[in-house]
Formats: C-alpha cells, sequence, structure tokens
C-alpha cells in the first residue's frame, strides 16, 4: 500500500479524510471481489485517485463493508461501483507487468526457477482478469499492457544526454489513458481531454519522484535509474516536477467536477507535499528513525523549537551542560508513542520484529507474502506508524505522516488548515476544499 500520495488526516479534515479512506477500502474491496484476496495486496494509495475522480465526476456511491482488521474491526462506508472497479483493473495489470518484469530479469527471490514459475502464472492470471474486468468496463487494459511493455526498449536506448522525458513517456501514456477513462465511466466524455494531461503529467511526476527516492540506493546497489542514465540532475528533475504539478492544477481546472474537493485535496496539495518529501526541503521532516542511533546531526531535533526537521533558532551556542546532561549533546528526541501507549519503530515495543527490520537484499517473494500476511493481521498498516515494508524492510510512513516525520503538526491552526500556520497543513491557496 505505497505511492507518492500519502495525505495527512490534518491536511484533509475529518470529511475528505473519510471519503479518502472509503475509496481506498472501496478499491481493496474491488480487488478481492473481481480477482480474489491475492489481489488485494497491489492495493495501493494512487490508485483510488482512479476511484476518487469517477466520483467526483458523479454522485456518491457508497455500501456499509463489514469489520476488517485494518479499521480495528469496525465496520465503514466504502466506495463501490465502475471508479472501484477501474482503480482495481488499472492497480492490477501494472502489477501484473511488474511482476513479469521480476520474472524476466530474475530479481532477487525470482532468481529462483520455482518462484519464477510462480511470479509468471500469477502476472498471467492478474492480466487475464484485468483484461475481463476492463472489458466489462469498456475499458482495453491493452494500452496499459503496451505502454508498460514499451519501457524496456526505452529505457535501453536511453543514455547521457538523452532527455528523461523520453524515459517517462511510457508511464505519461499509461496515466493519461487510465485517467481519462474515468470521464467515460462518469458519462462526462467532454472532460477526457484535460484529464488525460492530469493522467499524463501525473505519470511523469511519479516516475520522477521514484527515481529520484531511489538515487542514492541504485548508485551504490549498480541498479539502472533514469537520472543517473541520462544526467539528469536533481535540480533539473525539481523543475520537471514542479512543471508537471503546476500543469496538474491547470488542467483540473478545466475539468467539470460535481465535488473536486477530494480530488483537488489529493491531486494539488498532496502532489505538492511529495514533491517536498523527495526533494528534502525544510517541512519534509526527518523522521527520529532515520537518524543513526547516538548521533545527532544539526536540523534533525531542535531542542529550543522541538519539531524534527526545523532549524535551532539563531543566537549564540549554549555553553557546555547547557542541556542538562553535562555535555555538548542536547538531548535525545522526544520518543513518539503509538496509541496503545506502545513504542512502534525499531528496537522495541509491541511492533518488534527481531533481525527483519532492514534486511540487506529484501525478503524476498515467499517471505515478504508471509509479511504481508502478518502486518495485515496484527493492523500495522493502520495502527503502526511508520511501519516496516513487507517486502524491503524499509520504514514507511503510515496514511498520516503527522509525529512520524511527515510535517510538524502541533501547532493550533490544522484541521481544515489556517490562514498562515508554520507546519505542513497550511492550506490557504484556495478555498475549493474547506480549507479556510
Amino acid at each position: 500500500m505505497f505511492g507518492i500520495i500519502r495525505p495527512c488526516r490534518n491536511r484533509l479534515g475529518a470529511d475528505l479524510r473519510e471519503s479518502w479512506l472509503a475509496h481506498l477500502c472501496g478499491l481493496c474491496l474491488a480487488l478481492r471481489d473481481d480477482h480474489g484476496h491475492l489481489a488485494r495486496v497491489v492495493t495501493n494509495y494512487d490508485g483510488l485517485v482512479i476511484s476518487a475522480l469517477v466520483e467526483a465526476q458523479t454522485a456518491r456511491s457508497r455500501r456499509t463493508a463489514g469489520p476488517c482488521a485494518l479499521r480495528g474491526m469496525k465496520p465503514a462506508d466504502v466506495a463501490v461501483g465502475a471508479g472501484a472497479r477501474l482503480a482495481a483493473t488499472v492497480s492490477l495489470v501494472l502489477a501484473s507487468a511488474k511482476v513479469g518484469d521480476h520474472v524476466d530479469d530474475r530479481d532477487g527471490a525470482f532468481s529462483r526457477a520455482p518462484v519464477r514459475g510462480m511470479g509468471r502464472q500469477v502476472a498471467r492470471r492478474w492480466a487475464r482478469q484485468a483484461a475481463a474486468t476492463g472489458a466489462d468496463l469498456g475499458f482495453d487494459t491493452a494500452v496499459l499492457v503496451d505502454a508498460v511493455r514499451r519501457q524496456t526498449s526505452v529505457e535501453e536506448a536511453a543514455g547521457l544526454g538523452s532527455s528523461v522525458l523520453l524515459v517517462t513517456e511510457p508511464t505519461e501514456t499509461a496515466s493519461g489513458e487510465a485517467v481519462a477513462q474515468t470521464a467515460v465511466l462518469a458519462g462526462r466524455p467532454e472532460n477526457a481531454v484535460p484529464l488525460r494531461e492530469v493522467g499524463r503529467l501525473f505519470g511523469r511526476l511519479a516516475h520522477l519522484i521514484d527515481a529520484v527516492e531511489d538515487l542514492a540506493e541504485d548508485r551504490e546497489s549498480g541498479a539502472w535509474n533514469p537520472l543517473e542514465a541520462t544526467g539528469t540532475s536533481l535540480d533539473e528533475a525539481r523543475r520537471l516536477c514542479d512543471d508537471a504539478a503546476l500543469g496538474i492544477k491547470l488542467a483540473l481546472g478545466e475539468v467539470d467536477f460535481v465535488d473536486g474537493r477530494l480530488v483537488h485535496a489529493l491531486l494539488v496539495h498532496e502532489v505538492q507535499e511529495s514533491i517536498r518529501r523527495a526533494f528534502g526541503e525544510p517541512h519534509a521532516h526527518r523522521r527520529p528513525e532515520d537518524t543513526p542511533p547516538g548521533q545527532w546531526q544539526p536540523g534533525t531535533y531542535s531542542p529550543m523549537g522541538g519539531a524534527y526537521g526545523s532549524v535551532p533558532p539563531p543566537g549564540p551556542v549554549p555553553p557546555a551542560g547547557a542541556y542538562g546532561g553535562g555535555g555538548d549533546e542536547p538531548p535525545p528526541p522526544p520518543t513518539k508513542w503509538d496509541r496503545r501507549g506502545k513504542q512502534p519503530g525499531p528496537g522495541g515495543g509491541l511492533w518488534f520484529w527481531p533481525e527483519l527490520v532492514h534486511p540487506p537484499k529484501g525478503r524476498g517473494l515467499l517471505v515478504g507474502c508471509l509479511a504481508v500476511l502478518y502486518q495485515c493481521g496484527t493492523c500495522q498498516y493502520c495502527c503502526r506508524d511508520p511501519y516496516p515494508g513487507p517486502f524491503s524492510g524499509k520504514w514507511r510512513s503510515g496514511g498520516c505522516d503527522c509525529g512520524s516525520g511527515g510535517c510538524d503538526c502541533g501547532g493550533s491552526n490544522h484541521g481544515r488548515g489556517g490562514g498562515g500556520g508554520d507546519g505542513c497543513c497550511d492550506c490557504s491557496c484556495c478555498d475549493c476544499c474547506n480549507c479556510n
């Protein structure tokens, strides 16, 4: 359940957060109903935007779902209908292509013949199921499959001096067609052109952000990275991301929505936050678990301000012993406690995973799937923040980054945003999502 859009509950507010969760659960249940329980592992935050876009152009369509471990065993209203099914179809066909690529490249666990066979069968099954559901919705998934298949040849042709946009083109095409289909399902064909542009630019931005976030790791492992391969600087990547975000905002302005508040919050405000997180701006705060034990780095924690990522206030350096410990080091950052009063994260507490927190080469397909089941059964996706990725072991932020480094939401101007807050929950740029 990963994606570049990870909204903060304080930025969304109660109404939009409830709607966002309805689409997330609706996507998960649509995958289960149409494709079986295994397909639910491809549920992702970005995929629910498809469902939200369909609903934003029509009337709200919900049903009450039964208790679920990921909701603390509580029932909830979830999105249903063509939007949720289209989101499930798109998520499934792209996941099928990704598994197929790993099988062909013999990556990680897929280097073993038995696992490759299982992966190939799963990929083919998902592709068939997605094609069948797509046909039922009037959407030809072949356009997505073709775009993904072209990605390999595009990457092979790219080199130093090539435009990185040549590499992102297949992703842009696939995203554009998927988003444009929401206008068809909603019965608003006049929205197809601007929505195709929204999808195309979102695909570009997602591809670039993924490349930026993986750059250091890819350099260390020698893996292919579009920025490294084309010689694109981080400044240029940031410029392209900012241009794409602006283009998305302008294109959304040309779409006729019935209620576009959630879509605007996700594709304008949260996209901007994703860019800030990826490029490490000051309010994309560093989390305590990202700082090596026993090391304090300037800007990680300000004893005067107390917020992660904040910069100590100007003034003379405090003398030795000023922090009460007899040394020059400031006190350790405050510990975050979860809702059960347990200490999350590495090193202990309710969710301690001995020797499984940071596997050197990932957990592989089989162990990763077991980790998914374990995390689902113990409600870690909704009750633990941050939680370790089931396959990579990397620490991931939950649906809301508040308190875990995503933003400084300790002020008083949160909820639906204030007019001029200092934290990331400031949402004063518009009034289309009840921000002011």
